[in-house]
């Protein structure tokens, strides 16, 4: 399909302008990567009568390590996370799903905070920075800046805690623990597909390599992503070798979550795969911590 008639189309060349662009035209629409809403305009699901650019932004792109942690611009493409050794070790799961995200097309022009604001229920990025614990700087036009963590942005699908008018400036990361690590692994019925499911784990060891904390996310199977306490919680204490306490510690996951089925899988299926693909990405994530 052809889209709507779209009135104005902006590119802005800095977070100012792009905030002065929202601000003159409410409802206006962001651009990021543009592989998700481009479709959707396509289909006349959205018919914005601006469209506000973000591509020409240098300040929202790139990854920089600091004293104060790590920070993301969520005019991050995929393609530039893949290979970011920065992330490596503690908060690696970020460059794992955005090596799985879609096909090659898709990596090279879709952006982390595109993903994260457009929150389709089946996509990776939105998993992984919620175990990751990440902090989303919101910047409204007009001024203001707030805060709002991973765990509060994601309110329901294709829906996010950003109201009208703000735009996503930053993902940050707290400073990586001494033994931390993660991993993400999405599983597919086909190559280059959309996640069935997506698991995304952080963890931490002591100097003995036993959990003292985890985080562990899961995608694809509910409206919207979530965390696994009682997963988590079986974490703690655990080592990369204890297999059955791993293995009891993804249980209470499957336990604790109620997958939703569809045309392609049923609910039960993918529980038996949160165990499966859980123990593969936690294996992974202890790996990495050492």
């Amino acid at each position: 399909m052809y889209p709507a008639i779209i009135d104005a189309y902006l590119a802005p060349t800095s977070v100012a302008e792009a905030l002065g662009a929202l601000g003159e035209n409410p409802g206006a629409t962001i651009f990021a990567g543009g592989q998700s809403v481009m479709q959707a305009i396509k289909a006349r699901l959205v018919e914005p009568t601006c469209i506000v650019d973000l591509n020409g932004i240098a300040e929202l792109k790139g990854v920089s390590v600091a004293a104060g942690g790590v920070t993301i611009g969520p005019m991050t493409r995929y393609a530039d996370l893949n290979q970011e050794t920065k992330l490596h070790g503690a908060y690696q799961a970020i460059c794992d799903a955005a090596t799985t995200v879609a096909d090659r097309q898709v990596r090279n022009r879709g952006t982390i905070g595109g993903s994260i604001c457009w929150n389709y229920l089946a996509a990776c990025m939105p998993p992984t920075v919620l175990a990751m614990d990440a902090q989303l700087e919101l910047t409204k036009a007009g001024g203001g800046t707030r805060t709002v963590a991973a765990r509060d942005f994601f309110t329901g699908a294709l829906d996010t805690a950003r109201d009208d008018g703000e735009l996503l400036t930053k993902i940050s990361l707290a400073p990586p623990a001494a033994h931390a690590g993660s991993a993400y692994q999405k599983w597919s019925t086909q190559a280059d597909g959309l996640p069935i499911i997506g698991v995304a784990v952080y963890l931490e060891t002591d100097g003995g390599g036993s959990c003292i904390s985890a985080r562990m996310a899961f995608g694809g199977i509910l409206p919207v992503t979530r965390r696994s306490p009682a997963g988590e919680k079986g974490l703690v204490g655990m080592k990369a070798g204890d297999k059955d306490g791993i293995g009891a510690a993804l249980q209470a996951a499957a336990d604790d979550i109620d997958p939703q089925g569809d045309r392609w899988v049923e609910g039960g299926y993918r529980k038996v795969l949160i165990k499966d693909l859980g123990r593969q990405v936690v294996t992974t994530a202890f790996k990495r911590a050492r």
